[in-house]
């Protein structure tokens, strides 16, 4: 199986969403998967032009010419693509999108029905593959993700692939905060690391595994009080500077 994973935090491997991203990518090879990891931030990939030269002047040709050279080969041959993002006003962020859109060469103008519903048929020599999703929110509950999980039901169907599920974190900053005081959250990572190995084995991830990913880690008002707490100290504290 190879897996071509995106991290497309504007942190990069610092991010929140690194925490996920990490286990999750290490349990896809130690269950025999090769994985090849980028950074969008670190990538030039200039924004899609609309003018559809790729499907009709020259077939599967962008017309742009930056990274996205190197990766159409590497995305047309992948069984598994894994986007990995923070939630950003309820959707993906900007560097993500800019690749998604980028994607438009891999697929055909010409239209078929699948299930029921128009979509673009995949270029001859792209894979039929799976995309998996990784992202870590901020806020509190779990359907902060609702909207981003729709868009990329959505990407799936249009692109051809099949979405084979999330992993989901909310609390970001929570979670990255009760890791560094070795509070008992590691069998979250646990989970995730398990959930890339079901992946590679087993061909699915189970819904036991990835609720585990999501799973409540403070009281909502907690929350809500200490999230408060600490953006007054930060405030204050650049207050005393001017």
């Amino acid at each position: 199986m190879k897996v071509l994973a995106f991290n497309c935090s504007p942190k990069a491997e610092k991010a929140n969403t690194s925490l996920i991203l990490t286990p999750f990518l290490k349990g896809l090879e130690t269950g025999g998967a090769e994985v090849e990891l980028y950074y969008t931030r670190k990538l030039k990939i200039k924004p899609c032009s609309g003018d559809l030269h790729c499907w009709f002047q020259e077939p599967g040709i962008c017309i742009h010419k930056d990274d996205m050279q190197s990766l159409y080969p590497k995305l047309r041959e992948a069984d598994v693509w894994v986007f990995a993002t923070p939630v950003y006003f309820d959707g993906v962020s900007g560097t993500m999108k800019n690749l998604m859109d980028r994607l438009v060469p891999l697929i055909l103008p010409l239209v078929e029905l699948r299930g029921g519903h128009c979509a673009h048929a995949r270029r001859e020599g792209t894979k039929a593959g799976e995309v998996v999703l990784v992202s870590n929110c901020g806020f509190w509950e779990s359907d902060n993700f609702d909207p981003l999980l729709v868009h990329m039901k959505a990407f799936c169907r249009t692109i051809g692939r099949e979405f084979a599920g999330a992993l989901l974190r909310p609390c970001g900053d929570t979670f990255r905060g009760l890791l560094e005081l070795n509070r008992p959250v590691q069998d979250i990572l646990e989970a995730a690391e398990a959930a890339g190995q079901q992946l590679a084995q087993e061909g699915k991830m189970s819904l036991e595994t990835l609720d585990r990913v999501s799973r409540e880690i403070t009281p909502m008002d907690r929350f809500v009080t200490k999230s408060n707490k600490i953006c007054q100290q930060v405030l204050d504290a650049l207050e005393k500077k001017k």
